[in-house]
């Protein structure tokens, strides 16, 4: 990547030049980079020291890519709340700023400046002077060829060093190594100097400072460290923070070594000091990012089993994993199931990120029905087997890797419940004999509840219970009509409220006697049409004597009432001996319009309606 300058011209950003002017950047184990710069960056745009500007082209390539592609990325950062000295120490870097003239700069020998002002205009920067703690002069041409930042902003001096020159040193503060850049800026003005002193000491090691806390350059909460299960203790000359290997702000990288499962996790905590100084009341903002990575150790894989017999589902959780971990197939004894085939056939498969950490877990959900699990019945109970291999793949190597699960779970076995049954001429009488098992009962295609209970009559002495079903219910299905009676039945399921299964199924049909037709002296004629099941389309209201424009005096979905006189709506009479035959019948109208062939054997099944007669005496006629 670069970096684009005041002028529209672009300057390729070296490992060397990051240093130098505050960039840094890091990779996680998936590829994505994270850039850090600092606001006082060499590239950034200035407005007084309250607005930062930095733009950035990025240059992206790659095998997969055919050619590079340029991105610009441009951020705008406002920070007004300046201490009197900022310190930064980034992992190739450390950063100073301090305002200038500063109370109780120090003035050369025989030159004077005021206290509490800033350095007048025409002042330029001229030498450094670096203590090893010895001291050493420097130019500033050779300090920037030796790869050093300077900087002179409209209030404050800016000093960059990498982390190791030969101008930086090693010193032991309150038994904690640290890398200190201390220097003297002589500013100069004709036969004026104004010199400027500025330090930066950054830890070798995590610890050392502890007041605020960040990950990834972020300050986080007091809140968000107790749900990350972070720690902080105070003694009496350190502030220390702990982080949980694997916790939330970090990443799990995965490995595979002789299909055993490795872990290391790394993690970019920043800490934060901001402390003001007795003498002088000057305030410094003190933050060191300081990126650690764990080495890789053994994971065991825990499988644990979370079945409950009583569900008939075997449910296990496989974990903790990485976020780079793919669950890609699942081997049973008898197939090999990728896991979109796994949900598919009705297993549960899923990812679920740990809410406290930076791992996740596979959850698996086998039915207890389903062929991939052995059954064995013996001494009145089931045993049920369930065994399995998980394949696995760590990204991007594309590492394989692969855990085997056995469970088990026992069932007594109860007896499925028994359904008994019987009729009269208008009712269906059902007796259960249900025992201690549990289960949803349905009547028809209604479940039985409290209110459907207390309509068919519901009544239950603890082992057995009872249902009066009358033949005009809506949940009994006409199956036929016979001469004079219509065949009804009702059906009875038991299902397993846990699985939905079907334990028990019964049905039952009768014959009811029922009268379809009547004939009154008046010559007036009812007759009654019955909306079968094997006509389940059929809309009664659609149903007209012989003449189409005789239609049902009621219908609703399962009957069509016909009024109609003898010598009205196409009726017929026939003379027979003593008696006279009056005909008629029902039927769908004819829709000439309608040419579908399916549609036609629809209707044709729908038309098949009986012949509605009445037989009166000719001396009634």
């Amino acid at each position: 990547g670069g970096c684009q300058h005041r002028y529209n011209s672009a300057i390729l950003i070296t490992p060397s030049l990051a240093s130098q002017c505050g960039f840094s950047m890091k990779t996680d184990h998936l590829g994505n980079a994270m850039i850090y710069a600092s606001l006082q960056n060499c590239f950034a745009q200035n407005v007084e020291d309250h607005a930062f500007t930095t733009t950035l082209n990025l240059r992206l390539h790659g095998n997969q890519m055919d050619e590079d592609e340029l991105y610009q990325v441009a951020e705008t950062c406002q920070y007004t709340a300046w201490a009197s000295r900022e310190i930064v120490c980034d992992h190739n870097y450390m950063e100073v700023s301090v305002k200038r003239a500063a109370p109780h700069d120090y003035v050369l020998p025989n030159h004077l400046i005021p206290s509490k002002r800033p350095v007048e205009a025409g002042f330029r920067i001229t030498t450094l002077v670096f203590f090893t703690p010895e001291e050493r002069i420097m130019e500033v041409k050779e300090a920037l060829n030796r790869g050093y930042g300077i900087a002179n902003t409209p209030s404050r001096l800016v000093l960059r060093s990498p982390k190791t020159t030969p101008e930086t040193y090693i010193q032991n503060v309150a038994g904690v190594p640290m890398t200190v850049l201390k220097t003297s800026t002589i500013f100069e003005k004709k036969w004026l100097a104004v010199q400027i002193d500025a330090t930066a000491a950054c830890p070798l090691e995590l610890g050392c400072f502890l007041l605020h806390m960040g990950i990834n350059g972020q300050r986080i909460t007091t809140a968000e460290m107790a749900a990350r299960q972070y720690s902080l203790i105070v003694s009496s000359t350190h502030i220390v923070i702990k982080i949980p290997i694997g916790a939330v702000g970090g990443y799990l990288k995965s490995n595979v070594q002789d299909n055993q499962y490795f872990t290391s996790y790394t993690v970019e905590p920043m800490v934060e000091l901001h402390w003001i100084e007795d003498t002088t009341h000057e305030d410094t903002r003190y933050k060191v990012l300081f990126p650690i990575t764990t080495p890789f150790l053994p994971q065991p894989l825990q499988v644990i089993d979370e079945t409950v017999p009583n569900k008939q589902i075997f449910k296990l959780i496989l974990g903790p994993f990485g976020t780079d971990v793919a669950l890609i197939n699942i081997t049973f004894p008898s197939e090999v199931l990728s896991v979109a085939e796994c949900n598919v056939r009705g297993f549960n498969v899923m990812e679920l990120m740990s809410p406290n950490s930076s791992s996740k877990v596979f959850i698996l959900q086998v039915p207890f029905m389903d062929p991939v699990v052995l059954q064995m019945t013996q001494n009145g109970f089931t045993l049920y087997r369930l065994q399995l291999t998980f394949g696995l793949l760590v990204l991007p190597e594309l590492a394989p890797l692969s855990h085997t699960a056995h469970l088990e779970a026992k069932l007594v076995n109860i007896a499925p419940p028994k359904v008994f049954g019987g009729c009269d001429h208008q009712n269906f009488y059902v007796l259960v004999e249900h025992g201690r098992r549990s289960f949803q009962t349905m009547v028809g295609k209604q479940m039985l509840t409290p209110d459907l209970g207390q309509k068919y009559g519901f009544m239950d002495n603890g082992t057995h219970f009872s249902l009066v079903v009358p033949f005009s219910a809506p949940d009994v299905v006409f199956e036929a009509i016979e001469q004079a009676s219509i065949r009804g039945r009702i059906d009875v399921i038991m299902r397993n409220p846990e699985t939905n299964t079907e334990i028990k199924k019964f049905s039952m049909a009768c014959n009811f006697h029922s009268t379809l037709t009547v004939c009154f002296p008046n010559g007036t004629m009812t007759a009654l049409a019955v909306k079968l099941e094997a006509v389940p389309s059929l809309n009664t209201s659609r149903l007209t004597l012989r003449d189409p424009t005789c239609g049902p005096l009621f219908s609703n979905d399962r009957f069509a009432y016909f009024i109609f006189s003898g010598n009205t709506c196409g009726t017929t009479r026939k003379f027979l001996s003593n008696v006279m035959l009056y005909e008629n019948e029902i039927s769908l109208p004819d829709e000439s319009d309608k040419s579908d062939e399916s549609d036609e054997s629809e209707r044709k099944n729908e038309s098949e309606e009986p012949v509605y007669e009445c037989v009166s005496s000719n001396s009634k006629s």
